[in-house]
């Protein structure tokens, strides 16, 4: 009785395992895709609410959605031609950029992305920009987020399902659904974080090359990054990302294998 339990159960934990594109690691995703939709797309407009996008006409949206069309086509390419077509429809990409000074960039479930305008100084061109959506736009195809969030749950709400913690705590599922996204950390999960984050770097390596970008720019951003911080950024064991000096390190490492990608 007992070992057909287990077997139950490890068949029960594989059958909610996926596979991250490009890297080949196993995942928990517990969260149900469409779930996440639904909340991304009404997060999403809260977000544009409280934070109205500068209008299309901005030069600095134009380019950013330029070079986020090019970026999601390249891993749309990828899907396709990977055995992953089921994916697409999770899908339907937009960009917007926030006159914000904060130094971030972020993309939703279903590919809703957010730049604000205080990264694009650092970014410094279309390179650093491209860098960067590549790296967010990795996130979302890597369904990071889902597994942050099914994380957290099982964390800070106890397993409890999604559809009954917006029922029921409606606040808190939104206050995890923004920290897994990146638009917040407790100390005993920071290893799944900077996992995500040397994960998505390598994966925008590759939708960088696939798009036509020379993906040694990334490390250059990355030491722009490193500079704006004057020293300030926190011990790595207490941070969700990389030290900067191993995030500059592993991009050059894996610069050949990106390159494999690359147009002919």
């Amino acid at each position: 009785m007992k070992k057909g339990f287990i077997v139950l159960a490890v068949a029960a934990f594989l059958a909610q395992c996926t596979t991250v594109p490009i890297t080949g690691r196993k995942q928990l995703k517990l969260m149900p895709t469409s779930e996440l939709q639904s909340m991304s797309h009404s997060q999403y407009e809260q977000v544009k609410k409280e934070t109205p996008p500068l209008p299309d006409t901005d030069p600095r949206v134009q380019l950013v959605r330029n070079i986020g069309e090019k970026l999601s086509a390249a891993a749309n390419q990828f899907m396709m031609e990977n055995g992953m077509k089921d994916r697409l429809k999770e899908f339907d990409w937009e960009f917007h950029v926030a006159d914000q000074q904060t130094v971030n960039a972020w993309c939703m479930p279903g590919g809703k992305v957010m730049f604000y305008t205080g990264i694009l100084p650092i970014c410094d061109g279309e390179d650093g920009i491209a860098t960067v959506m590549g790296h967010e736009i990795a996130h979302a195809i890597a369904r990071h987020g889902n597994e942050r969030m099914s994380q957290q749950l099982s964390v800070q709400a106890g397993g409890m399902a999604l559809s009954v913690l917006l029922q029921e705590k409606p606040e808190t599922a939104q206050n995890l659904f923004l920290a897994s996204y990146g638009i917040g950390s407790q100390l005993g999960v920071l290893k799944y974080s900077r996992m995500h984050e040397t994960e998505a770097d390598k994966m925008g390596l590759v939708f960088m090359a696939m798009a036509g970008y020379d993906p040694a720019v990334a490390a250059d951003f990355w030491k722009r990054m490193s500079a704006n911080k004057n020293g300030q950024a926190p011990p790595e064991f207490m941070s969700t990302h990389p030290s900067d000096e191993r995030r500059i390190q592993d991009i050059l490492d894996y610069l050949p294998e990106a390159r494999k990608y690359a147009k002919k």
